[in-house]
């Protein structure tokens, strides 16, 4: 069995979505645009969204001191174009790397997919066509590296038909992830009734949806959001990573979703691991007491709420997190990850996992079995 990184990201070109995008959508598309003082920016239709930086793995102070910069008035320091590695964006050279960082195969997720989610929310024509045209782009990924980069590809739940449209055109490219936003749907819980057919579709095509840190529909209200507009990551987001992938984990177990589609899984990816013992303490103390106190619970379960995460989620755990730890308390559900290049990743993910007392070996299911049973690679 391989050694498989489960989150890595590939960086999108300028281009990319205008490229992909269907003819009739490209007035809508992302595009990276420089300003006249020489700093990249993410924009859509001309607004700026995000400013864009080329991440080095254990240097986040670089990307505050790029966002100082700018805000002082002063020119960029480096042409985005001429210091973005090769290994950032094309598969060929990213696949190269990941060998050479011990991994054999490679889970790679957008990169600034993770940012523009939210800001386009209101346009649901511009959410669709942006992340039709990365969708595409997963096939050529997949084609490209002959299947060991896993591109995940990213989908809204907002439109039924269309994401039936695109799990269809994914699993035909060979896609087996796609990345989905931990959060209601138009004011709904993912557990609603009417969101039934979209899990079964997932089941359907063979593809997991995973959550992972984004900036997505929040779990909480905007009120709570003090920081300047230009923060890049609020500061309750990085605080309460997990807590959005909780919640709709838990609202999924208790609704009884997972017992009507029992080929349902999840991943949950780079929103931590810490939580996860506690969080399945919890899920249970929670269940049975609220059960006794209200006479019923809210859907007659088949088991217990911990026994439906530990058999349909998975989640990826940083080596400082000490996962061999979290398996004692909390089972064999975890996966190895570098988040290559961000900052706050790692390039040396196998020997910071010896380090901590987790060996690299192929066959083990933190090291690959896990994001294999995602991939519907093995059964359990």
């Amino acid at each position: 069995m391989a050694l498989v990184d489960c989150d890595q990201h590939l960086y999108e070109t300028r281009t990319l979505w205008s490229d992909y995008a269907d003819p009739a959508d490209r007035e809508l598309a992302l595009g990276i645009v420089d300003d006249d003082r020489g700093y990249a920016w993410l924009r859509w239709q001309g607004r700026p969204l995000q400013l864009c930086d080329v991440q080095l793995p254990h240097d986040t102070m670089a990307l505050g001191d790029h966002r100082n910069r700018y805000r002082d008035g002063l020119p960029a320091t480096y042409s985005y174009d001429e210091v973005l590695p090769e290994d950032y964006w094309a598969p060929k050279a990213r696949l190269v790397r990941a060998r050479a960082m011990g991994f054999d195969e490679a889970v790679v997720f957008p990169n600034y997919g993770l940012i523009w989610e939210r800001a386009l929310s209101g346009s649901l024509p511009a959410l669709k066509a942006n992340m039709a045209a990365w969708n595409r782009w997963c096939a050529v990924v997949v084609e490209e590296t002959g299947g060991a980069l896993h591109p995940v590809g990213h989908v809204t739940l907002r439109d039924s038909r269309w994401l039936d449209e695109q799990l269809r055109l994914l699993a035909a490219g060979g896609v087996r992830l796609a990345f989905v936003a931990p959060a209601l749907v138009d004011g709904r819980p993912l557990s609603h009734p009417d969101h039934d057919p979209i899990w079964q579709a997932f089941v359907e095509h063979g593809i997991a949806p995973v959550f992972h840190t984004a900036d997505q529909p929040r779990a909480f209200d905007d009120a709570w959001y003090t920081d300047p507009e230009d923060a890049i990551v609020p500061v309750l987001d990085s605080i309460f990573l997990w807590t959005p992938a909780a919640l709709s984990i838990t609202d999924l177990i208790l609704n009884a979703t997972f017992d009507r589609h029992p080929g349902l899984r999840i991943g949950i990816i780079e929103l931590g691991s810490i939580w996860v013992p506690m969080y399945l303490l919890m899920l249970d103390g929670g269940s049975d007491f609220t059960t006794r106190l209200n006479g019923r619970p809210i859907a007659k379960l088949r088991k217990r709420p911990s026994e439906y995460f530990r058999d349909h989620v998975r989640v990826a755990s940083f080596s400082y997190e000490r996962p061999e730890h979290l398996m004692r308390g909390a089972g064999d559900i975890f996966m190895a990850c570098s988040d290559y290049p961000h900052s706050e990743g790692t390039d040396t993910p196998v020997a910071d996992y010896a380090s901590a007392g987790c060996e690299a070996a192929p066959g083990t299911a933190f090291f690959g079995g896990n994001i294999g049973f995602l991939l519907g690679q093995r059964t359990s």
